[in-house]
């Protein structure tokens, strides 16, 4: 599995991109990510969440999956963050880029 993630807005506008693929991670860490991945469901998510709100500042987040053929991509504004999809990108944020 890949899975590909860039970081953008907030109030500097400095964005962040990150790349990992559990082919290159310890065996533990790669099925963390795999948990992650599945309890947020991701490729059961639509293209775009966005928040009912809007909010300056805040950061947009754009995730694609690789996974058995399979491709997603999901555009996700901070505010409209869940907290499975939170805990994945904290996870994400602390990995290294591989």
């Amino acid at each position: 599995m890949r899975v590909f993630l860039e970081r953008t807005g907030g109030f500097a506008g400095i964005s962040k991109r990150i790349n990992v693929d559990t082919n290159k991670l310890p065996q533990q860490e790669a099925e963390k990510l795999c948990q992650l991945v599945a309890a947020a469901d991701l490729f059961q998510l639509p293209q775009q969440i966005i928040s009912s709100y809007g909010q300056r500042d805040r950061f947009q987040y754009q995730m694609t999956i690789e996974d058995n053929g399979q491709q997603h991509t999901v555009i996700v504004s901070e505010a409209a963050l869940s907290s499975n999809l939170k805990t994945l990108i904290e996870w994400l944020n602390q990995a290294p880029s591989l």
